[in-house]
């Protein structure tokens, strides 16, 4: 079976407009977390988010350009180009062997929102109303921007969304349908419509404070907080990569996504579904959890949820195992980032292999006493990282689990 790696990546998020400062950011544990600026939330329980912050789409775009390109688009674009820049891969592969697995959670739910309202004003509807809001748009905007002819496949799983367009690429380049590809997930959905559709199904915390309202794993948390941003990856079949001298950030072992068959918003409470998945993934990967694993939790600091994942982890890995491992949820910084939030975790995921840092769960000061894993509070720690999971759990049901490692030598 081919061998897949990561030769690029790239980043816009609530903590930094680049891979680099995303990192940097996550690692000293600030927090991206603040409140909405984008429309008066007085109306609202809920009145923060993790928006992205100082993001230039010009650098990007031109003027024309950017009303023809509802915001998740142009996120995925600008993630996109970092990454192809990171890989140095254009010029060097046939664009008929160059794919784009992209998906998003809700598309240009923005853009929907405003249409709606100019057209109860009587005000005419954008021509790019569609385009812009259907959520296959950010793949197919890849594809004419950077001329990527191969297998173009938007993957839709909600929060499991671009963890599974990883995964899936993963198996695309496995099977010799392409040899790179370009995959991640962005997400751009905080309006007033979306906050009130969370909040109104519990989702959400209506915590005002930005220091504790996203705790993941902690006793009082109670809620995720709504995130936007998008990561994109380049995923290569390893002896394109190592013939062109390409750097390599890790290699992609193992994928599995399972799915619960059980409600439409809450985790299974034995866990089945996403324990499955873990050990199918790992199962691939032939790797097994040890001192040496990192794992970027789904984490989203809901009650369910939480505890939940930490039953999956004790499950998969053993108990004795789990307490072992080091696990930490980058959305305590971030927040929940939807479609783009497993994209943007697999990227943490390299970046701990690379460097053998761990970011922390920041608001984590009072541990649940049924979610007592060490889930790396307040500080980042550092350790020799040998493989790192990202696990990924959507609405509906949909679980996803990427497991990389170091690349050795054949």
């Amino acid at each position: 079976m081919r061998r897949v790696v990561v030769t690029g990546l790239g980043a816009v998020t609530p903590v930094g407009n680049t891979t680099e400062e995303t990192w940097n950011n996550l690692v000293k544990g600030k927090n991206g977390i603040g409140p909405i600026t984008r429309f008066d939330s007085s109306n609202l329980k809920v009145h923060l988010a993790g928006e992205v912050k100082g993001f230039d789409p010009l650098q990007y775009f031109s003027k024309s350009e950017l009303r023809k390109n509802d915001l998740f688009i142009q996120y995925a674009i600008a993630a996109a180009e970092q990454a192809l820049h990171d890989s140095d891969i254009q010029g060097k592969i046939e664009p008929e062997r160059l794919g784009i697995y992209v998906g998003s959670g809700i598309g240009g739910i923005s853009t929907t929102l405003q249409n709606y309202k100019k057209l109860l004003q009587g005000k005419h509807v954008s021509p790019y109303m569609v385009p812009n809001m259907i959520v296959n748009m950010a793949a197919g905007a890849i594809s004419i921007r950077f001329g990527a002819k191969g297998p173009c496949v938007p993957i839709v799983t909600a929060c499991s969304t671009s963890t599974n367009t990883i995964g899936e690429a993963f198996h695309c380049i496995q099977h010799g349908d392409a040899d790179a590809v370009i995959a991640g997930g962005s997400e751009a959905a905080v309006n007033d419509l979306t906050i009130a559709g969370f909040s109104s199904c519990m989702a959400l915390s209506s915590n005002p404070d930005p220091q504790t309202v996203c705790r993941p794993f902690d006793k009082n948390r109670d809620g995720f907080v709504l995130g936007e941003g998008a990561a994109i990856l380049i995923l290569e079949e390893y002896e394109h990569a190592r013939a062109r001298g390409a750097n390599i950030y890790g290699e992609i072992l193992g994928y599995a996504n399972t799915s619960d068959a059980y409600h439409i918003t809450a985790p299974q409470p034995e866990a089945e579904g996403i324990t499955r998945c873990i050990n199918l993934a790992m199962q691939e990967a032939g790797v097994k959890a040890d001192s040496h694993t990192y794992v970027n939790a789904h984490g989203t600091s809901t009650v369910l949820n939480d505890k939940t994942e930490t039953r999956a982890f004790k499950q998969a890995f053993g108990e004795e195992t789990a307490r072992q491992v080091k696990i930490s949820s980058t959305k305590s910084m971030m927040g929940h980032l939807l479609g783009a939030t497993g994209a943007v975790e697999a990227l943490v995921c390299l970046k701990a292999l690379q460097t053998g840092m761990i970011p922390p769960t920041i608001g984590l000061k009072e541990p649940d006493p049924e979610c007592d894993l060490d889930y790396t509070p307040l500080k980042a720690v550092s350790m020799d990282v040998e493989t790192a999971l990202s696990t990924s759990m959507g609405f509906g049901g949909h679980n996803g689990c990427l497991v990389f490692g170091k690349v050795k030598e054949a």
